[in-house]
């Protein structure tokens, strides 16, 4: 996650070989990709929530929107890329602790939702992401990225089998997160330094 941090933190990241890159506000990467030349296998991920009115800019700006937790931004983001003749690829967020300050689907409704997100033309469903608690309960973040985990592969196989991928995890869980089978990791601070 290169969010707050200005151009040279995704260079680094590239020269690396980390080429995933996680941003959340619109006008900050416009702003830090001003003048740059990204990477040639660099990918921007949009990460965070995102406002109905901003989601074209989205669409155009992004690779990957990484963070969609409402039916009607997956119906905003397929019109958007269908008007620049675009497959947008998108991570359902899920809300498995039910958590009432973070977005995303519940459990009960992701299944129903992958589906109907499946028959959306304009954009490919590659993955689910997770938002981890605000807890320091090991055994608590472990049930639930598990569980986020059982969830993605029963999509992958009954669903849409372009969802293949897990987005889960950041520097203070991550070690549970690659045990519990994420394929995505955002990192930022233990990558780059303390955020202001």
């Amino acid at each position: 996650m290169t969010k707050t941090f200005n151009f040279s933190a995704i260079k680094s990241a590239t020269q690396n070989k980390v080429f995933n890159i996680g941003e959340n506000k619109i006008q900050e990467t416009k702003e830090k990709m001003l003048g740059n030349i990204l990477h040639p296998k660099a990918s921007i991920h949009y990460i965070g929530r995102i406002q109905t009115n901003k989601v074209k800019q989205a669409v155009e700006k992004y690779d990957v929107i990484q963070s969609v937790g409402r039916i009607k931004e997956l119906k905003k983001i397929n019109s958007c890329a269908k008007n620049i003749k675009k497959k947008q690829k998108i991570f359902l967020q899920i809300n498995i602790s039910k958590t009432k300050t973070q977005s995303g689907f519940l459990s009960k409704e992701i299944i129903e939702v992958a589906q109907k997100a499946k028959e959306l033309p304009f954009k490919k469903n590659i993955g689910i992401m997770k938002i981890g608690e605000n807890t320091n309960n090991k055994k608590n973040i472990k049930d639930n990225f598990l569980e986020t985990q059982k969830i993605q592969k029963k999509i992958e196989k009954e669903v849409d089998k372009n969802c293949t991928e897990l987005s889960m995890g950041m520097s203070q869980d991550y070690k549970i997160a690659l045990e519990s089978g994420t394929t995505f990791l955002r990192l930022g601070t233990m990558l780059f330094k303390q955020r202001k």
